[in-house]
């Protein structure tokens, strides 16, 4: 999913380069909502391997 993210954050920095404004913001936002949701799995998962006793690392 973060390999989604930084597809979509590369196309919208590439949309801003060649001015394509509409394209740019859809794909930024797309990035940013899949960032988000990784993040929440990441802290999910790192607190289910601490309530096991598992180190997170």
């Amino acid at each position: 999913m973060l390999r989604w993210a930084l597809i979509f954050f590369v196309l919208a920095l590439l949309a801003a380069l060649f001015g394509f404004g509409g394209v740019a913001g859809a794909a930024a936002g797309i990035a940013q909502i899949l960032f988000f949701v990784f993040l929440v799995l990441l802290v999910i998962a790192a607190i289910g391997h601490v309530a096991r006793g598992r180190s997170p690392i």
